[in-house]
């Protein structure tokens, strides 16, 4: 067999329609156009890449964008200082500071300093809690555009064992809190792995939903997984490659040509998850100009 794809261009291009709908319609009715700021610190290259397919999503869907570029010599006190300016400001709906952060940074801190009613990455301890809990909150986007993926492509999650590569308080420990959910959730049972997992080809053979997101190139291979298995491959690795101009291709977590032969669907890297993740940002920034998580506040 062959696995079908998830394609996320094609499902992120229909949220984002959604949502620029949404948008008008707000504007229609005299608020003002959602903003979102984004605060970008230093000059990685490939942070500099995303906050432009960031700030490229809010032209699309009409909401207003600034980026502040700072200097990686910044200090800790200096980026609270500009996050508590853009908290006070009542014409920025969501700020988004882009991470990674220079070493000296400290990032929980960073994220803690932004307002959890602006928090539109759905990072900050306040989101994180409420999420657990099962209470409105900002969710984070990668796992929000995986359950937007499959629910978009029907693909069934109660009772479904899910199998989470990676515990990252990005992607996989809120995806395990969003899979595991009886109410409003995806209902599966869930097992997550990290890096302390022995022996993590017994957990992954048994997955109905595989969904890894380790940072660590064709760490899943053919023979891990079971037929007819749902894999999402968050990883975006860049790998050297002299054949092509750039010198390096993009390659996620699973081995694409060995999983894909195994798997019922699959999404590729990049145009899977990536995509979905810049949509539900562009809806999060909706509902925070919206305040309907947080009303009256």
């Amino acid at each position: 067999m062959s696995a079908s794809i998830l394609d996320g261009i094609k499902v992120a291009e229909k949220v984002r329609e959604l949502v620029a709908s949404d948008v008008s319609e707000w504007v229609q009715k005299g608020n003002r156009a959602p903003k979102l700021q984004v605060v970008l610190v230093g000059s990685n290259p490939a942070s500099h890449s995303y906050v432009n397919a960031k700030t490229k999503a809010c032209n699309e869907v009409g909401v207003e964008s600034d980026t502040l570029v700072l200097p990686d010599t910044i200090s800790h006190n200096e980026l609270e200082e500009v996050i508590y300016s853009y908290n006070a400001d009542i014409n920025t709906d969501g700020i988004l500071v882009q991470l990674p952060l220079p070493t000296h940074i400290p990032q929980l801190a960073a994220i803690e300093a932004i307002d959890h009613r602006k928090d539109v990455d759905g990072f900050h301890p306040m989101n994180v809690g409420r999420l657990t809990i099962g209470q409105p909150s900002f969710k984070p986007c990668p796992p929000a555009g995986i359950l937007e993926l499959l629910d978009y492509y029907s693909i069934p999650t109660k009772g479904k064992h899910a199998v989470v590569i990676g515990a990252s308080n990005i992607v996989g420990t809120p995806m395990s809190v969003l899979l595991s959910r009886e109410s409003g959730g995806a209902k599966s049972t869930v097992t997550i792995c990290h890096k302390f997992t022995r022996d993590i080809t017994r957990h992954t053979i048994d997955a109905d939903i595989l969904i890894v997101a380790a940072g660590s190139p064709g760490l899943i291979t053919g023979p891990m997984v079971k037929e007819g298995v749902v894999v999402i491959d968050v990883g975006i690795n860049r790998v050297a490659d002299h054949n092509r101009e750039k010198g390096y291709r993009l390659t996620g977590d699973c081995d694409f040509d060995s999983v894909s032969k195994k798997a019922s669907w699959i999404t590729p890297v990049p145009g899977g998850v990536g995509p979905m993740t810049v949509a539900m940002l562009m809806k999060n920034t909706l509902l925070a100009a919206k305040k309907s998580l947080y009303p009256g506040k």
